[in-house]
């Protein structure tokens, strides 16, 4: 499952756009984790990419809203209990948990995110520049 950036996904806000971009980066970076055979190990891959998700999610979520702010966007508030929604679901992983399976823990976090990010750019970031 490659998360893959198409044009339907712009929301035709330059800054946000690019974001959402690095946000496809980053998930397929976990896919490139999951897919490598020759790394029996990838606990520490795992640590490594779900802090720089969490960090540029972070980041992300504040440009985005502190751009919604500016524009008086009416839908801010559902948006951010959606970012706090994500950012909740991502501080819940259990990290003990991961070495029991590593694969189909990364396959969880990968189906999430993706999941999450292109759901979440159709029916909700879609709206801010309407």
């Amino acid at each position: 499952m490659m998360a893959r950036w198409d044009e339907e996904y712009s929301i035709g806000m330059e800054l946000i756009d690019e974001q959402h971009k690095e946000l496809f980066a980053i998930v397929n970076r976990i896919q490139t984790l999951l897919s490598d055979k020759f790394i029996t190990d990838k606990y520490d891959g795992i640590i490594k990419i779900i802090a720089e998700l969490k960090a540029y999610t972070i980041y992300h979520f504040k440009a985005e809203e502190e751009y919604m702010l500016k524009i008086g966007y009416k839908r801010l508030f559902s948006q951010k209990v959606s970012h706090h929604d994500f950012l909740e679901k991502i501080d819940s992983i259990d990290f003990t948990q991961i070495d029991n399976d590593q694969n189909k823990y990364l396959n969880d976090i990968l189906y999430f995110v993706c999941d999450w990010l292109v759901t979440h750019i159709l029916k909700e970031d879609k709206l801010i520049t309407v």
